[in-house]
């Protein structure tokens, strides 16, 4: 089969798979309550599991996708989402041979000559890479992690052909338009290849090592820079038990709480401080050590959040635990993007009755900031505003982390922790706003500030009394207000035309000299006929080609 017929027998393939599920419910989360809503079930194809096995089958660009579309209430409903969360990434193991000859030829060396044992049977297969236990020359115990060999390439192929459908969805159709799917495929393409290259993982491996010096409870492999290519990533092996699987006897030998109070600790100040969200801290992903710490690996999804907007997250979360929903609205409306059905009155309303209940209740039986972060995200959606990406990332790792903090100690009062911690940020915030360093920036500016103002204040006053001072709006241009303008004022003249030509041929019809036509003066009725053309069509034109312009979009403030 041609590379040719195989792209295009792949495009129909997931034609086929977007056209199965184009009424199913899939994506229609957008029209939900907030409080959610049963997922039809009438048609078999409608069935959330029957979505999630069809994304498996596609492989593993789709696996991938569903684990995406996990994090977004605002587009998959609650049914689909707790579908998707189960989702399964465990496939059969790559034959050795194939995963030796991908080791060889990505570290230009033959495996004897690096390592002293590497084993056949991995410790874990996905989709997209798998593990291998291994001991380098010099004794020390290794993890091996090797993609598959050919699967870039494929990813590569699937996302340039959900780039075009989105692209196409987007302009055709009022959901795309409001969504906007087209930015969401490129994000998802970013993140998505950005974890092929296993070098970024490993640099993610360093750097969260670095940012929990702090918490000494909390350990992250270090990868070996020598052995570690692209698509080969060697690193310490992390040897201990599953979070899930720790015992009851284990919570009775070893207190719990202050592994679980350190991971909240640490993965706030890794977003709020640090500026980076871990997509992916499920249990499977952090392991009880031997010596009682508490390892995580498997970052490969790091979403990276800007300054400005960590500060806002700050902000809304802190407001949330503090229950002032206006503040929690406000925040909002200023990461997100309101559309042209944006109800703000109901908004405001909605997220304060959400915050007020999610403030009165307390203790480890609660609602927690994850689903509250989620929730927000589906009213917002509901009321019109499409939030920002970072608040459903945001609020899926801090459920993650709700279902470690509950296997480890299920008697800790996350809420509490929460609160406590971001307290702690503020004031953090405030001292480092006075110290010495920081009241020098804001005084050197307050001098710049004043030493320039009575110059800048001559010159607008020198314009004013010279008569040349001048204002410019910009922006008019390209606005829908000129070509409104210029509409009207065609079908104002258009107008005038037609009735002076119709007053005309009746002020001409009395005329009893010149040719007739039909019994009537011909200029006359040649001027009717004119002027009755022109009016039906300015009605069809007003009918007809007035379209309704692009749901307008306001940014909140950066």
């Amino acid at each position: 089969m041609s590379d040719t017929t195989r792209a295009l027998a792949r495009h129909a393939q997931i034609l086929r798979f977007l056209m199965k599920y184009r009424s199913a419910g899939v994506l229609s989360g957008f029209e939900l309550d907030p409080v959610g809503t049963e997922t039809p079930v009438d048609s078999p194809d409608g069935k959330p599991e029957a979505f999630v096995d069809d994304l498996e089958a596609l492989g593993p660009t789709f696996i991938k996708i569903g684990q995406a579309l996990s994090t977004r209430p605002d587009m998959v409903p609650p049914a689909y989402l707790a579908a998707l969360e189960r989702m399964q990434d465990n496939v059969a193991p790559l034959p050795f041979h194939v995963i030796h000859d991908a080791v060889e030829e990505a570290l230009g060396v033959r495996i004897s000559k690096i390592f002293d044992s590497f084993d056949e049977t991995p410790l874990g297969s996905a989709s997209l890479a798998q593990v291998h236990r291994a001991t380098l020359r010099d004794g020390r115990k290794v993890a091996v992690k090797v993609q598959r060999p050919g699967i870039a390439e494929q990813i590569r192929d699937d996302l340039e052909t959900l780039a075009r459908l989105a692209g196409g969805v987007d302009r055709i159709t009022d959901i795309g338009r409001r969504v906007h799917f087209a930015d969401w495929v490129h994000e998802f393409r970013r993140t998505l290849l950005a974890e092929l290259d296993y070098r970024i993982e490993a640099e993610n491996l360093d750097r969260f090592d670095a940012h929990f010096v702090a918490y000494p409870a909390l350990f992250v492999p270090r990868p070996l820079w020598d052995l570690t290519r692209a698509r080969v990533l060697t690193m310490e092996l992390v040897e201990g038990t599953k979070v899930t699987d720790i015992s009851g006897l284990q919570r009775t030998e070893r207190d719990m709480a202050p592994l679980a109070t350190a991971l909240l600790h640490g993965y706030l100040d890794q977003v709020f401080v640090h500026g980076e969200i871990h997509a992916d801290p499920h249990p499977g992903n952090l392991l009880l050590t031997r010596d009682g710490r508490l390892a995580l690996f498997d970052l490969g999804m790091v979403a990276h959040v800007p300054p400005r907007t960590r500060e806002r997250l700050l902000r809304l979360l802190f407001a949330a635990v503090d229950g002032r929903g206006e503040q929690v609205a406000a925040e909002g409306i200023a990461m997100g993007t309101r559309l042209e059905d944006f109800d703000e009155a109901r908004y405001y309303r909605d997220v304060g009755q959400l915050v007020a209940r999610y403030a009165a209740q307390s203790g480890a039986n609660g609602q927690t900031e994850g689903r509250l972060m989620l929730d927000l995200v589906r009213l917002a959606t509901a009321c019109g505003l499409r939030t920002a990406p970072e608040m459903s990332l945001l609020g899926k790792t801090l459920l993650h982390l709700e279902s470690v903090v509950q296997a480890l100690d299920p008697e800790l009062d996350m809420k509490r922790v929460v609160e406590a911690h971001l307290n702690d940020m503020m004031r953090q915030r405030l001292r480092k706003s006075l110290s010495p360093t920081n009241l020098a920036t804001e005084l050197m500016d307050m001098q710049e500030l004043v030493r320039d103002a009575p110059r800048k204040v001559s010159n607008v006053l020198s314009l004013l009394s010279e008569n040349r001072l001048r204002v410019r709006l910009t922006g008019l241009e390209e606005s829908h207000l000129f070509d409104s303008m210029h509409k009207i004022a065609n079908r104002i003249a258009a107008g005038i035309v037609t009735a002076a030509l119709i007053v005309a041929s009746a002020m001409m019809m009395d005329n009893p000299d010149g040719p007739r036509l039909l019994g009537y003066p011909t200029i006359a009725l040649l001027l009717f006929l004119t002027g009755a053309g022109l009016g039906i069509a300015i009605v069809l034109s007003a009918l007809l080609g007035d379209k309704r312009p692009r749901p307008d979009e306001e940014r909140g403030p950066n």
